[in-house]
């Protein structure tokens, strides 16, 4: 990410000047800047438009974002601090952060791949690839199909189509971090600094949505489809794809290109099925993200040392403090509890799918155990969803027991059927536990109660208001008599 304080940074496409930049901090003394909220006074650059010490810039909290930018890109330097200071929304930019993540995604992946538009033949390729995998795991799942539609999304319509679920997912801990940034004036300063706080709120939620938006086109250059990171990003009902991103995944993996896209559609199928046929599962998944976002604690007197003792000699140890302090855990039951919840829901989606898909795929393709065993690495080891939300709300989505989670499902299968393991998403209370997951033949063995039983039962009644009334109208009849 980037070598600024908090972990901001500006758009892609302003460059610093590198070297002369550094030169310049060094002939104004630069290195150890005043510990203002931002830190700008220690940054390149910062002798700005004075070009030294006790220059017109030397304490201009923006000399910074200037005067390490060339002439050409001063235009798009004031266009980036007007839409900081005349933004009033909520914690985070997302005018910006959509801004942002589009011109990271235009620059290209690292490994040197370019976004480019779906043409009418990946659309078909992915169309025809869903279809038929929706056909394989009619026998794999008592699930029907939830995929309304399938697209192939350009790695700028992911962007476009995830934002909102993003929105849902972060605002609740930008919220917290924007309390902070005003939290770190000085207390005597902040009875008299209404304004400079409201500007700084103003700057706190587009430096936000920098951040959000270089994280989301990252990842952008790396997911294959709508629900890489075991959380439905996508609108409801669309298989979602990205030609461009399954030829770069399959590239090395010796597997033709048509058994990827079948085995990557099989997958987006099958998260499509479970989060339109098990309601409660979408807000039970933000929930417990929501809910473990909303236990971080800024630690506000890390910030305040971090600004204070930031280097620009050395960027690296700026980035190594945030990433070691930034966001702390509450150490508190109800916040481990969040974590587990969230660790367990996570691990049972991705597991279940896991299972799912292996049935489907490995009496049909021949590189199935290849591609489950690369995906289950990717997905286990830290990839780039991982580092997004680390970087973005303090908290890893890896699914740590996706192996455990899918022995356990495939188990339930063996014992009771697909119908039998299904049966288990009808409500959250029947579904496996972290301590299911240490022993699943005693789970899998075990009698569980039939939820769905009592809500048909509970259904029943409610649909037969002439029952009521003539119980109740027996009642007053043996009021009367007894009268």
């Amino acid at each position: 990410m980037s070598d600024t304080p908090f972990g901001f940074g500006l758009p892609p496409e302003e460059p610093d000047d590198g070297d002369e930049g550094k030169k310049k901090d060094q002939q104004s003394g630069g290195g150890q800047g005043p510990a203002n909220p931002f830190g700008f006074g220690g940054l390149p650059g910062a002798g700005g438009f004075g070009g030294g010490p006790g220059g017109p810039g030397a304490d201009n909290p923006f000399a910074a974002m200037f005067g390490s930018l060339n002439p050409n890109d001063l235009g798009a330097a004031f266009q980036q601090l007007g839409q900081m200071l005349s933004y009033e929304g909520g914690p985070v930019n997302w005018d910006m952060a959509k801004q942002i993540a589009r011109q990271t995604v235009s620059q290209g992946s690292p490994d040197g791949t370019k976004d480019t538009s779906v043409g009418p033949a990946e659309r078909k390729a992915v169309e025809e690839a869903v279809r038929l995998a929706d056909l394989w795991l009619d026998d794999a799942t008592s699930l029907p199909s939830g995929a309304g539609s399938a697209v192939a999304w350009s790695r700028a319509e992911w962007v476009e189509a995830t934002l909102p679920a993003w929105k849902e997912l972060v605002d609740p801990v930008a919220e917290r971090v924007g309390t902070a940034m005003g939290d770190v004036l000085p207390e005597e300063m902040q009875a008299m600094a209404g304004p400079l706080i409201g500007m700084m709120r103003s700057m706190g939620g587009a430096m936000f949505g920098t951040q959000i938006g270089q994280a989301v086109g990252v990842l952008a250059g790396e997911v294959v489809g709508s629900s890489d990171i075991g959380l439905p990003l996508g609108p409801a009902g669309k298989a979602a794809l990205l030609p461009v991103n399954i030829e770069t995944f399959g590239k090395d993996l010796s597997v033709p290109q048509e058994e990827v896209r079948l085995y990557l559609a099989l997958r987006e199928a099958a998260h499509q099925r479970l989060f339109a046929h098990v309601p409660w599962l979408r807000s039970h998944l933000f929930g417990a993200v929501d809910g473990y976002a909303r236990g971080i604690k800024v630690d506000t007197a890390k910030l305040e040392d971090v600004v204070g003792q930031f280097d620009p000699q050395n960027p690296e140890q700026l980035q190594e403090a945030l990433q070691q302090g930034m966001f702390q855990p509450e150490d508190t039951p109800e916040q481990k509890a969040a974590l587990a919840r969230l660790e367990t829901a996570l691990a049972l989606v991705e597991g279940w799918v896991d299972a799912v898909v292996h049935a489907a795929a490995k009496p049909r393709l021949s590189s199935a155990d290849a591609l489950r065993e690369t995906l289950r690495r990717r997905r286990a080891s830290g990839g780039p969803a991982e580092q997004t939300f680390a970087t973005l709300i303090g908290l890893e989505l890896r699914p740590r027991r996706l192996r455990d989670a899918s022995r356990l499902w495939a188990s339930l299968t063996d014992a009771r059927g697909v119908d039998g393991r299904d049966a288990l998403w009808h409500h959250p209370d029947m579904l496996p536990t972290a301590t299911d997951l240490d022993d699943p033949d005693g789970f899998v063995h075990r009698e569980q109660i039939d939820f769905s039983e009592l809500d048909k039962m509970l259904g029943e009644a409610a649909d037969k208001p002439d029952l009521r009334k003539k119980d109740k109208d027996e009642d007053d009849g043996k009021g009367d008599d007894a009268g």
